[in-house]
């Protein structure tokens, strides 16, 4: 099954629960204390482009990348209501383009957890430290295999709203969570439009994490709990890095 086809008209219902607006102060703080005040930022995994939004209002030139359209179109839309010069390219991450370098990469909301194989992910940290400027910041999250394993493995979660109702049933084996989807999107008339789809994610490792930033000519700066902010340890279930671009020459 696609995942974010028909999922993405409910994605920004679902997901209301997420601090994006924390997660993107968090970010802004990382540029800014790295002399990013503004330039061009790409996001890979932009979603339906809340974060874009948010940073296009703090003055970032954005370029959102996603493989979903259905996702891209929502963000489209958005952007038209609020006025923003974003650039949204339908890209997988791990075979992207851009016409140049970036100042600082960004990748948040477990988007990295999608690459199922460890080969994939250090092509995607390849890719992003390619398209970033000399000395340019790489800002990410991921969810750990303590989440997968331990939190949300073999759990139901399911949950009634007005506008819609789901099912989230997880299972984790050989360490992938595999999640089916099942969300009943009620219509017009008054019925429900029943809608499934199938999400496998693959927890990570800090220690595989930064071997590929390593493998991948990128310096690990630091990591933190992304709820606490403090030193990640193994109970942390998503955790946020900072890593930067080594090996360029500024023209």
């Amino acid at each position: 099954m696609d995942i974010y086809s028909g999922f993405a008209d409910v994605y920004d219902s679902l997901m209301d629960n997420v601090p994006y607006r924390e997660w993107t102060e968090r970010i802004i703080s990382r540029l800014k204390e790295n002399g990013i005040e503004d330039g061009l930022v790409l996001d890979l995994g932009c979603g339906t482009g809340t974060v874009c939004e948010l940073l296009s209002e703090a003055g970032y030139d954005m370029i959102g990348v996603d493989a979903s359209a259905d996702m891209l179109r929502l963000a489209n839309e958005k952007k038209i209501a609020g006025g923003h010069d974003i650039l949204y390219l339908l890209q997988d991450m791990r075979s992207f383009e851009l016409y140049g370098t970036v100042r600082a990469v960004i990748c948040i909301c477990d988007s990295l957890n999608y690459l199922l194989e460890e080969e994939e992910l250090l092509e995607c940290f390849r890719l992003v430290n390619n398209y970033l400027d000399p000395g340019g910041l790489f800002l990410f999250d991921f969810n750990t295999v303590h989440k997968y394993r331990d939190v949300i493995g073999e759990t139901v979660i399911a949950e009634k709203r007005e506008e819609c109702s789901f099912i989230w049933e997880n299972s984790y084996e050989d360490g992938i969570n595999d999640c089916e989807l099942t969300v009943f999107m009620k219509a017009e008339d008054g019925r429900y439009d029943c809608m499934e789809e199938e999400h496998l994610q693959r927890g990570y490792e800090p220690a595989q994490i930064r071997a590929a930033l390593d493998q991948a000519g990128m310096i690990f700066v630091g990591a933190e709990d992304s709820e606490s902010g403090g030193e990640p340890d193994e109970t942390s279930e998503r955790i946020f890095v900072t890593a930067r671009e080594k090996g360029k020459k500024a023209s």
